[in-house]
């Protein structure tokens, strides 16, 4: 990071720990979209996805004076999202385990009109994506959503999950391998 930007950065997290109203639409600004559509890539829903976005937000309001500028703020902003999400898919497992409903599946709708039939079987795909990123360890789903879903670089997935670029290259191999081979077993179970 640059000194002009670490010095933006710094009056920035002084102006949040000052509780300074800018600051917080500033920050709620720029990271409302792309925090939403990471929490969409582990939630698959975006109410979900929105409802955590808010949690985040107001973890990172409440917290920003125990921020340390070790890694740039929307590093530890990304690394807040990734837990939050994280703890909302395992919260989420644990209810559908105590209800009784392991699969967790939609009820499927009928419709006789062509779009409404491509839009469920665009729903099913999405489902079936859904269900293959949830069987990945978490590590690697984590670094697939930040790498796919945020577009961000190895050494920005590296610093938000606190590990080196080349772990975060052998996790994304690994998550690709291990999709592709979810989603195959998936088509086979589903398309005879």
């Amino acid at each position: 990071m640059s000194s002009n930007n670490y010095d933006r950065e710094k009056l920035l997290v002084n102006a949040l720990i000052s509780r300074d109203e800018s600051a917080y639409r500033y920050v709620i600004e720029k990271y409302r979209k792309p925090l939403i559509r990471l929490c969409m890539g582990f939630t698959g829903s975006f109410d979900d996805a929105e409802d955590l976005a808010q949690d985040i937000f107001i973890e990172v309001f409440r917290s920003v004076n125990k921020f340390k500028s070790h890694s740039s703020l929307s590093t530890w902003i990304y690394r807040i999202a990734v837990n939050k999400s994280l703890n909302f898919i395992r919260n989420r497992k644990k209810k559908d385990y105590d209800n009784g409903n392991m699969q967790g599946e939609p009820g499927i709708r009928s419709s006789e009109d062509y779009s409404a039939d491509r839009q469920l079987i665009q729903k099913e795909h999405a489902e079936a994506l859904r269900h293959a990123l949830d069987k990945l360890p978490e590590a690697q789903r984590t670094a697939f959503v930040l790498s796919k879903y945020e577009d961000l670089k190895y050494s920005e997935i590296a610093g938000i999950m606190k590990t080196s670029i080349s772990s975060v290259e052998s996790l994304l191999f690994r998550a690709k391998r291990n999709l592709q081979g979810n989603l195959r077993d998936y088509y086979e179970k589903n398309m005879k």
